[in-house]
């Protein structure tokens, strides 16, 4: 009787820690509290760490992923899988078994914050292996450096030193890869940096081989506004809560995470910034750029008055290689064909949808993938042990759209 009873006593606060108020709308909600409780367990462990000065929060979070996620390279049948290197930069490479044709390419950057995940995890894994199989092109996932240990504009430096050698003629050759066929694409913070590769490289007339497209998977562009529509719609749906966003911006920017209020209260963009110019509120004025459905009946927050010298401090705030959202409408025009995938339940969403039109305003091919049920990062989440519905449907979609444009 008494174990019956702890038992009981063990479920109900179980469930009640598991237990989250979700939108009525979201995909299979069960699924999404059990992921947030066993992320939340992590971030909450990982915190206590930082407090007593065991390690950084990101270290013991990266060494649970790598215990939990990180495989071999494996081959199969169908798809040869090595880890190698693109200008230096640790890659894994996924090139479909066959007759040497040449095939189509993209190159990966995978999410988490800029601080977490790898090239090398389970889901990735099994992302890059598919778009192989499906798509029968080369996939390269970039292993690029992470926070603490790097900092903007580390990241980005990756990024574009391993796109540089994806496009090289030799690089190509060697692995039959057509250069009139090729994408950068990635998701959330990986999302950002294809963007920003995208743009960076675009600019670039010495190059004699191009993008041909861009997909851009729920991704994270500008961190001048941290209430946007999404924002606070959102703010305490999972996985990615507003705070957390704010905490891998200054990460990202090798700030000081004391800023991390002043971010969410968009101090740090009041209108007595003077660094901040009309020009670039315009880029992400949300008033215009997202439709009527996404703005409901959100009120923009802006502070007349902020944090003195917060910009002077993390200049990456208004830097287009860190924030594409705020590149030039020139700028935008000479990239490639765009996907942009966005997820209702999405503190990102509106980054995407303006993004979305920012480049229809500068006269590039656009098509935008929404989710009404879906959630951030859930098109990782398209396998066993979570296999969501809406992240089936939009890997599905993704790679559609990918066989389709390239």
């Amino acid at each position: 009787m008494r174990l019956r009873l702890a038992g009981a006593v063990l479920l109900a606060a179980a469930a009640y820690y598991v237990y989250l108020p979700l939108p009525s709308g979201v995909s299979e909600p069960w699924k999404l509290m059990l992921l947030d409780a066993l992320f939340r367990s992590f971030m909450r462990a990982s915190d206590a760490a930082h407090s007593l000065g065991v390690c950084h929060r990101v270290r013991l979070l990266n060494r649970v992923v790598s215990w939990v996620e990180v495989i071999e390279a494996r081959s199969s049948p169908t798809v040869k899988v090595t880890d190698s290197t693109l200008g230096g930069v640790p890659t894994r490479v996924f090139q479909p078994n066959g007759d040497s044709r040449l095939r189509r390419g993209v190159i990966y950057f995978h999410g988490g914050g800029w601080a977490l995940g790898s090239a090398k995890m389970r889901s990735y894994d099994l992302l890059c292996r598919k778009m192989a199989e499906d798509l029968d092109a080369v996939i390269m996932s970039v292993e690029y450096r992470l926070a603490p240990e790097a900092v903007f504009p580390d990241q980005y430096h990756d990024a574009v030193v391993a796109s540089r050698a994806f496009l090289s003629a030799e690089l190509l050759q060697q692995y039959d890869i057509d250069p009139e066929r090729l994408c950068v694409s990635g998701d959330s913070a990986g999302g950002n940096l294809a963007a920003a590769v995208a743009q960076e490289l675009s600019l670039d007339d010495s190059l004699q081989v191009k993008f041909k497209a861009q997909a851009l998977i729920y991704p994270v562009l500008q961190a001048l506004d941290f209430h946007t529509p999404s924002y606070q719609q959102n703010q305490a749906v999972p996985i990615l809560y507003r705070p957390y966003m704010a905490r891998f911006w200054l990460q990202y920017l090798g700030a000081d995470s004391s800023l991390e209020p002043v971010l969410l209260a968009n101090n740090h963009s009041a209108l007595d910034q003077r660094a901040i110019s009309a020009a670039t509120r315009s880029k992400l004025n949300w008033t215009a750029l997202l439709p009527a459905e996404r703005k409901k009946n959100f009120k923009p927050v802006v502070e007349e008055k902020g944090s003195p010298g917060v910009v002077g401090a993390v200049p990456g705030l208004i830097d287009v290689r860190a924030a594409p959202l705020l590149a030039e409408q020139e700028v935008l025009g000479k990239t490639p064909k765009a996907y942009v995938m966005t997820c209702e339940f999405d503190v990102l969403r509106d980054d995407g949808l303006m993004y979305g039109r920012r480049l229809q305003d500068a006269g590039v091919e656009v098509t935008s993938d929404h989710y009404e049920d879906g959630f951030h990062g859930c098109m990782v989440f398209a396998n066993l042990p979570m296999m969501s519905s809406v992240g089936q449907r939009s890997m599905r979609n993704y790679i559609r759209w990918l066989d389709q444009n390239l």
